[in-house]
């Protein structure tokens, strides 16, 4: 049920850790890893995963599927983004990201609804934010693809090539609540400050569907005005009941 594997020199996971399908406490820190096998999410009962101190670059989205897990720890790594799929991790409680390369978060995290402390000192997003933020023109098809689903043209899978039919799934809905358009691969990257526990401002990052829901940052502060001030506000609404700890220093 606990293995604990910690200040050794492992390379990568041991394959046969990954058959111990009852391990509830898996303790890999201080090794030499740099990734983490996507052949994780079998660990099904799982609740706590230390991997601090290693040399990990990227999360796997399969880390997503592990149901039980309450406690994760992947400080003073080499993680540079955190995949939007660990919004599933209903039961996570404690993330603890201290001493890593991350500029912003996804803005899914605030789906994270039990958890209650997030570590994320020493990271460049305390001290330096995205500001290259650029937007690719739409292709045609992704134009076409917008009209349907914003015009809710009906059509069926016997009218269109099933590869279209697929494309048009994957339409992503603009979280901007005043715009209600969609968007598939063309969007713009903008980063919302968002505040916890009435004290810090974190940068999420999240993907609009137009330069037009777009608002200006302000030169002095990094900070979007008016529109995108007044979301912030309601995502915190949402999500300050949740986070009781957010350490930033």
């Amino acid at each position: 049920r606990v293995l604990n594997l910690s200040g050794n020199r492992f390379a990568e996971v041991p394959p046969a850790l990954l058959q111990l399908r009852g391990l509830r406490s898996l303790s890999l820190g201080g090794n030499r890893l740099h990734g983490i096998p996507p052949d994780i999410q079998e660990l099904h009962s799982l609740e706590f995963l230390y991997l601090g101190g290693n040399f990990i670059t990227a999360i796997p989205p399969e880390l997503a599927k592990l149901p039980s897990l309450r406690y994760l720890v992947l400080c003073d790594n080499k993680i540079q983004s955190i995949p939007p799929q660990l919004a599933q991790l209903h039961s996570l409680r404690s993330l603890s990201l201290h001493n890593n390369l991350l500029t912003y978060l996804p803005r899914e995290i605030l789906n994270l609804v039990h958890l209650e402390e997030l570590s994320l000192r020493g990271n460049p997003l305390v001290v330096r934010f995205v500001r290259d933020l650029t937007y690719n023109p739409p292709s045609l098809q992704e134009l076409a693809g917008r009209t349907v689903k914003t015009r809710n043209v009906p059509y069926a899978p016997s009218d269109l090539p099933e590869s279209l039919v697929r494309y048009l799934s994957l339409a992503s809905n603009c979280p901007n609540p005043k715009c209600g358009g969609v968007y598939f691969d063309s969007c713009v990257r903008q980063i919302k400050f968002v505040d916890f526990c009435g004290k810090y401002r974190l940068p999420l990052m999240h993907y609009l569907c137009s330069p037009e829901c777009s608002s200006p940052f302000s030169s002095a502060s990094q900070s979007s005005t008016s529109q995108s001030e007044s979301d912030s506000e309601d995502e915190a609404s949402v999500a300050a009941h949740r986070m009781q700890k957010v350490l930033l220093g």
